[in-house]
């Protein structure tokens, strides 16, 4: 019989506006709240410190980029070491002038910075600009190890990529996490909102099935106008959730609200899931060379 061992995990999603310190103070409210319901990991969203930026493309926004360790980490490592829990938070960093992350950090139930994961998969879709901000990331896909277990931190584009959830399975994370921003134009149909919103949903329910691992999406809320005026702005579709390792949906926050989901996993439920589907024992990995190429345009000969 595999023992249990389970992990409550807090889910914090809200809405964000210009002050940072008014959004810092809902996260950490929103901190408090799992904690005392018994959360030991806390996950925000992405970019929980201001509005979604990237809307538009400006210079100006890079003033919102801060150093890691900062400010931001000082403050909720301060909050992690005061709760005794481990704290995912997602920051703009500055790493040096002209060179910018999408940086989510870790940290320790001792304040500590556990470690950190730069946005590998970086989108430039209409309003969604993150290819003038964000430089990929340089840190692959490595989980990051806490008191709380080996943490597969990545964020929100990432989503879409089963290579990386894969790799973070295979380098023995324990759960894959997303901290999240994305949305609808406000404009689109609801049929259209409908199926983007089930696209999201379904790719991440099959990140845990095909590794046999729980996941967790923050995403946050609201509508947040464009900054030059002059676009229909992005409205955010909040649902963030939770999924076992048969992709179950475990808990799910609505689509307009400010919450905060708390949730236990049992991180031993994936010895239990892999022993009846071992996807990982029959993976094929002598013939999956090709899958280090961006398009196969001529026919594969072995």
């Amino acid at each position: 019989m595999i023992p249990s061992s389970s992990l409550s995990v807090g889910l914090v999603q809200q809405s964000c506006c210009e002050d940072r310190s008014s959004n810092l103070a809902a996260s950490a409210c929103g901190i408090r709240s799992a904690a005392l319901q018994g959360a030991r990991l806390v996950i925000l969203q992405e970019l929980h410190t201001g509005p979604y930026f990237c809307q538009t493309e400006d210079c100006d926004q890079f003033d919102r980029a801060e150093a890691i360790p900062g400010p931001t980490t000082d403050e909720l490592g301060a909050l992690a070491a005061e709760l005794g829990i481990v704290i995912v938070a997602s920051l703009f960093e500055r790493r040096a002038p002209g060179l910018y992350h999408n940086t989510a950090v870790v940290l320790e139930k001792d304040g500590s910075l556990a470690g950190r994961y730069r946005k590998m998969h970086i989108p430039d879709d209409p309003g969604y600009y993150e290819k003038f901000y964000f430089t990929p990331g340089d840190l692959g896909f490595q989980p990051i190890a806490t008191s709380v277990g080996k943490l597969g931190v990545l964020v929100c584009w990432d989503q879409w990529y089963p290579e990386a959830a894969r790799l973070m399975t295979l380098a023995g994370a324990d759960l894959l996490i997303y901290p999240t921003a994305i949305g609808w134009d406000p404009s689109d149909s609801d049929a259209e909102q409908q199926r983007q919103l089930a696209a999201w949903q379904t790719i991440q329910r099959s990140h845990a099935i095909a590794n046999g691992i729980p996941v967790v999406s923050v995403n946050r809320v609201g509508h947040e106008p464009a900054p030059d005026g002059r676009g229909p702005g992005a409205l955010f579709w909040g649902h963030s959730f939770v999924a076992g390792c048969q992709g179950e949906i475990l808990a799910q926050a609505g689509a307009a609200e400010e919450e905060v989901l708390v949730v236990d996993l049992d991180l031993q439920r994936s010895e239990q899931v892999r022993r009846i589907w071992p996807f990982l024992r029959d993976r094929r990995i002598d013939f999956y060379g090709e899958l280090t190429r961006r398009f196969r345009d001529q026919p594969f000969s072995h």
